[in-house]
């Protein structure tokens, strides 16, 4: 069961060709790019966590009904500092490192210095992100790494704090209709205050397109929200979105600033100073938009732990959005390589299933409304929103489906009124075995699965001039548990989630976490793709990895 966990996988330099089977649709051009950990082991040293590893990009090009498989490594600061001392000396959330082997008390004071707000790792590990032009594989720290998505060569480094004051930010950004970069951050202690800034990014800034800059200098504060706590702020993975509004959820899974700051000096993970507080509430902030300012109706719900946002929409006054939540934090915990590596039926069982949630928010003021009253008045949702005294709502979930994960949409459909959600089946294991196609209307799903496969996050592409929302193909990379079964790309209709195609490629493939696709009209692929040369050389190979 090694297969996907601790064991550090190759690099395919050069593009592969893979064995096709079935049949690609013909208007399916560009570039899948994921992006995930793939080295565990640094000479004799070891990560702790899964979401530790080294980031290993790849990248599935597909041209005129063939795929082409690449990969490699980010060359992040951390990679190379790692790899030229031949051991981890870069700290990682579930791994603390000590560039000094000498690991005795004066080192530690005299480092401990410069680490009270620890200088966090470029370890780029988890998305892709587009930005203007320019694409760049994220973490969840302040630093973004800019790659070239064809070679995927590690191109300069990106500092958030040059932009805008935050020392954490997400890997799940949004995009508004008009490319622009919508995401947020987490400023810790800076002028006696903790808050969560979301920030804008420009799609374009007209008098830099000439000079080819980059449009994040352009960067500005859209708007902050003060943390309940100056030195418990939330951790969060990701936000919600709409047209006129920002969802933001501050749940009770708390990093203990005063914890981190100490705990490079007394020797333990930045991990062990997340704790979950199951009796604090979950509180709901709400940002219109037009006046960039949060709702000062008090929301909250019970506690919880979220990764992902699915969806978000506005209807008849009131906001609906859309989680998959747990009832605590499990899921991080079952990610240690030390249960990983052990029988997963055993070790890795989460004690909370994760579920997707329709939580329903009123808009509209009601203040005449009776103390213990139904705020929500639809019929398309049983969630509830009770009003309490003192301008409190509580709001009380839809549980839509039990089980699944790694949610996406028709990003069409991002902010608006939509109907299916495609993701990964995600039972009492944290290991995917199933694709899921679900129906949100009809509450019925239509499902994916093949023996000993292990799929990633099922990504949607849309089919050129669709009309219907689900017209379009799922993209998963498929890991297999068989050492006979070599990887490989699956290609769904998203309709009827029957198998079109699939691209097996004779590689090291690793799981990854998330990414995106680049349609060829996206960008310029005649000036981006390799030589001819290159892919003549990757053809001859009929699949096989160069060397």
């Amino acid at each position: 069961m090694d297969v996907g966990f601790g064991r550090n996988k190759k690099e395919q330099l050069e593009p592969v060709r893979a064995r096709v089977t079935g049949k690609i649709p013909t208007w399916l051009q560009g570039m899948l790019l994921r992006n995930g950990p793939g080295m565990h082991t640094v000479g004799e040293t070891r990560y702790n966590h899964w979401f530790d590893g080294l980031a290993l990009l790849h990248s599935f090009t597909i041209r005129d009904g063939e795929v082409y498989y690449r990969s490699k490594y980010l060359r992040s600061d951390t990679y190379n500092a790692n790899v030229e001392a031949n051991r981890i000396v870069v700290s990682e959330f579930g791994t603390m490192a000590y560039p000094d082997p000498c690991k005795n008390i004066f080192s530690k004071a005299f480092s401990y210095l410069s680490h009270t707000i620890p200088d966090f790792t470029d370890n780029c590990l988890i998305n892709i992100m587009k930005c203007g032009e320019d694409f760049y594989a994220t973490t969840e720290t302040n630093y973004i790494r800019k790659i070239n998505p064809q070679t995927l060569e590690t191109l300069e480094k990106v500092d958030y704090r040059k932009y805008v004051a935050v020392n954490v930010a997400t890997s799940h950004p949004h995009y508004d209709a008009a490319g622009n970069v919508l995401n947020m951050g987490t400023s810790i202690v800076d002028k006696g205050k903790t808050k969560y800034v979301i920030f804008k990014i420009p799609a374009t800034v007209p008098e830099d397109r000439k000079k080819g800059k980059s449009p994040l200098k352009h960067t500005e504060v859209f708007c902050s929200i003060p943390s309940r706590s100056l030195l418990s702020p939330s951790y969060y993975h990701s936000f919600g979105f709409t047209e006129n509004y920002i969802i933001f959820l501050e749940q009770p899974f708390k990093l203990d600033i005063l914890k981190m700051a100490t705990a490079y000096i007394r020797g333990v993970t930045w991990a062990s100073c997340l704790a979950f507080h199951r009796e604090d509430k979950t509180y709901i902030h709400i940002v219109d938009q037009r006046t960039r300012k949060p709702m000062p109706t008090k929301f909250y719900t019970d506690p919880m732990v979220v990764f992902h946002h699915v969806n978000a929409y506005e209807e008849d006054g009131c906001l609906l959005f859309d989680v998959v939540a747990y009832e605590d934090s499990s899921l991080y915990q079952l990610f240690y390589l030390a249960n990983l590596n052990q029988d997963l039926e055993e070790h890795s069982r989460l004690t909370s299933v994760p579920v997707l949630r329709r939580f329903a928010v009123p808009l509209l003021a009601a203040q005449d409304a009776e103390v213990g009253s139904n705020l929500i008045k639809l019929t398309s949702t049983t969630a509830r929103a009770l009003k309490e005294k003192d301008n409190q709502v509580y709001c009380q979930p839809e549980l839509l489906y039990e089980g699944l994960e790694l949610p996406r949409i028709n990003y069409a459909h991002n902010g608006k009124r939509y109907r299916y959600v495609f993701a990964a089946e995600v039972q009492w294991s944290p290991i995917p075995t199933k694709i899921l196609k679900y129906d949100i209307l009809t509450k019925s799903s239509l499902k994916w699965e093949e023996e000993h496969c292990w799929p990633a996050e099922p990504l949607f592409v849309p089919t050129p001039g669709a009309e219907d929302e689900d017209d379009g193909i799922i993209l998963s990379a498929i890991v297999s548990t068989d050492p006979q079964k070599p990887p490989f790309l699956l290609i769904l209709d998203a309709k009827s989630f029957t198998e079109l195609a699939r691209a097996s490629i004779d590689v090291d493939m690793h799981l990854d976490l998330h990414g995106l696709f680049i349609p060829d009209a996206d960008w310029d692929a005649r000036k981006q793709t390799p030589s001819q040369e290159a892919w003549d050389r990757a053809s001859d190979c009929h699949g096989a990895p160069q060397t």
